[in-house]
């Protein structure tokens, strides 16, 4: 076993005892090159999960870019390239591409030619040199999640405060070994997460089919259809029948009352109280703290038209309290609709793709309103029915969820064995041969 010695970092402890301390603005050098003339058209995007991508291979797309991109800042083959705004969440990457990126972006290279500047990205990948950063940015307080994980970040971390961190230098030829054997294993690692994830976005597919199928067809796969003379949604069982959505649910107007607490809605939460909210997601939201009488009262089994409702259809309450006066609440028709069956029903592809239809909005974020909602007729279906389709999502839903919750825990394990090997070797912790 070779010698090590002290790093007296304590995100790095002990390296190789022929390996150097440097900081790393002694060690890589900074890319100031502005687009001006223009030299590139072409946008670059950064994310930790994708790296360095064209910007129309962005997952989500996000944000349009400028269209003029003088002020913007060039990116070359080899570089690292790190957003100034995002480095404690991981967004570091090396670029293959030339292109042009924001201005809050810093790019990298070595002076030493004879460096690896693959070694130097891989140690910017790790989350204790990511966690090192703290205190270092300028903005927002940033925090930690109680597993460990890294939320809500967003600092600005300045050149200078970079530049003077303190980094392991390895030999030149170490560096080439260990950035080969990390590029070979981390391949295959991606490999795999790119594999599992393509499992769990084909049982999410697989989920969105499962249910939109129930809702609009029912769970007799023998039963005579019929045309139902809506769009979106031609054909319907034979017994069902199309109605305007105002037969079935009723809107509610009521102010917020005494004791009310105050509710949040969220597409991945449903209708929750705001305190849980904050706590579950680990992020503040904008609290009400006095007039009241500009919140809504919800009400169990109220449905509400969220801010999102266009992205993802309408929320089901199952806790009585009052919301911001922005969302819309429906009042189901007890007679006519077991809310269990139609909170499946407004999640349902087809659903959400005829209430996009009753609106030209097309920008992120904008709402939806009770007008849209009574746009998109629905059915009279037996009460019967209606429970019993609910319940048969319920427990095939369960089913998916419980398959994708152990793919999704596959694709943790993986990442964060990815993150130690990775520490491990340009730390110098597991030794390669020269």
């Amino acid at each position: 076993m070779r010698e090590m010695k002290d790093s007296g970092l304590q995100w790095l402890r002990k390296i190789p005892s022929n390996w150097e301390l440097k900081k790393i603005k002694y060690t890589l050098k900074e890319r100031i090159e502005k687009n001006n003339p223009i030299r590139t058209s072409d946008i670059l995007s950064l994310t930790a999960k994708q790296g360095v991508i064209p910007y129309d291979e962005k997952e989500g797309g996000g944000n349009k870019p400028k269209e003029d991109v003088s002020a913007y800042r060039l990116a070359y083959p080899g570089d690292i390239v790190m957003n100034s705004m995002n480095i404690l969440s991981g967004s570091v990457g090396l670029s293959r591409y030339f292109g042009c990126v924001s201005p809050v972006y810093y790019m990298l290279r070595p002076y030493s030619n004879e460096d690896d500047v693959r070694y130097f990205n891989y140690i910017f990948q790790t989350t204790v040199f990511q966690k090192s950063l703290f205190g270092l940015g300028n903005g927002i307080l940033i925090k930690e999640s109680g597993n460990g994980k890294l939320n809500t970040i967003r600092m600005r971390i300045p050149m200078d405060k970079f530049g003077n961190l303190v980094i392991p230098v390895a030999t030149a030829q170490e560096q080439r070994i260990i950035a080969d054997i990390l590029d070979n294993k981390c391949s295959e690692i991606d490999s795999l997460i790119a594999d599992i994830q393509s499992q769990i976005d084909t049982l999410e597919q697989y989920k969105r089919s499962v249910i939109t199928e129930a809702v609009t067809k029912g769970l007799n796969l023998d039963a005579k259809l019929k045309d139902s003379g809506i769009p979106w949604c031609p054909v319907i069982p034979s017994h069902w029948s199309v109605t305007n959505p105002k037969a079935l649910f009723y809107l509610r107007t009521q102010r917020a009352m005494v004791g009310d607490r105050q509710l949040t809605a969220s597409q991945k939460l449903g209708i929750v109280f705001q305190d849980e909210f904050m706590e579950m997601e680990n992020q503040k939201v904008v609290t009400v703290e006095k007039d009241f009488g500009i919140l809504k009262h919800v009400e169990p089994n109220d449905f509400v038209i969220s801010m999102r409702s266009f992205q993802g259809g309408l929320e089901y309450s199952e806790q009585r309290g009052c919301i911001s006066s922005a969302y819309v609440m429906l009042i189901p028709n007890k007679d006519k609709v077991y809310p269990p069956f139609f909170r499946w029903f407004f999640k349902s592809n087809k659903y959400i793709n005829a209430l996009q239809s009753t609106t030209n909005l097309v920008r992120d974020g904008q709402a939806l309103r009770y007008a849209n909602f009574v746009k998109v007729p629905l059915f009279i279906i037996p009460t019967d029915e209606q429970k019993q389709i609910a319940q048969y999502l319920n427990e095939k839903c369960n089913q998916i969820d419980a398959v994708l919750e152990a793919k999704r825990e596959q694709l943790t394990t993986l990442e964060e064995y990815k993150k130690s090997l990775i520490y491990e070797y340009v730390t110098g912790k597991k030794e390669v041969v020269v």
